[in-house]
């Protein structure tokens, strides 16, 4: 569906997610993520860059687990993350957005939770390029776990949360041949509601990563 398209139906609240493609697994376990190699830090910061031109090809599980695992995954025993927090708080979930439905990304148990058991993907962004991207993550704050953060600040801490983890994702993708763009041009409430998030979450932002549109995973 077009932008503009999609923009007046969000204006109308009547962006919808599409059916399922495939089973929605209710979980899905992910392979042990990859903690070697890639680039140095410097040149993927040199070839760090927004892209919206994106093949529809998957990625492969072990590579998405070492994406999700880059992005915010567990790198220490006492349960710290590879990106940081205020206060340890951990308060960001990531949100899969798949053709065969909406997961949350459980770090501790490396594994995808079913949310929504449908095509997700047209309401992560009014840009007409999330519907066949293969992959859209929604970064998603549950201020239960700010409480120790006075109620006006807690969503300036959630997006300084979201932009690190973001940028973990963008350092991944430059490192691996990956084109992602982070989005906040979005229908929070349309995403809200088909991930069935409560009153105490906010949507943050989405960001699309996959294969460039012009390169084969092959190649």
């Amino acid at each position: 569906m077009h932008t503009i398209g999609k923009f007046v139906l969000g204006l109308m609240g009547q962006l919808r997610a599409k059916p399922a493609i495939g089973d929605s697994a209710m979980s899905i376990s992910l392979p042990p993520p990859e903690k070697q190699g890639g680039l140095p830090l410097m040149e993927a910061l040199l070839m760090r860059h927004s892209s919206r031109e994106f093949s529809p090809e998957p990625l492969p599980l072990p590579l998405l687990s070492t994406l999700l695992w880059t992005a915010y995954g567990i790198n220490r025993g006492d349960g710290g993350r590879t990106a940081p927090s205020a206060l340890n708080a951990q308060e960001i979930d990531i949100y899969v957005a798949l053709p065969s439905g909406a997961y949350r990304y459980d770090a501790a148990a490396n594994s995808l939770q079913l949310v929504a058991a449908s095509d997700v993907r047209r309401i992560t962004g009014y840009q007409d390029f999330v519907d066949d991207a293969p992959l859209d993550l929604v970064y998603v704050a549950d201020y239960t776990r700010l409480s120790r953060v006075p109620f006006s600040q807690r969503e300036s801490y959630a997006s300084v949360a979201a932009g690190a983890i973001a940028q973990n994702v963008y350092l991944f993708a430059a490192s691996n041949s990956l084109a992602t763009v982070l989005r906040a041009w979005i229908d929070r409430t349309a995403i809200a509601e088909a991930l069935g998030l409560t009153h105490d979450q906010q949507v943050l932002l989405s960001q699309t990563v996959g294969y460039p549109s012009i390169i084969k995973k092959n190649q």
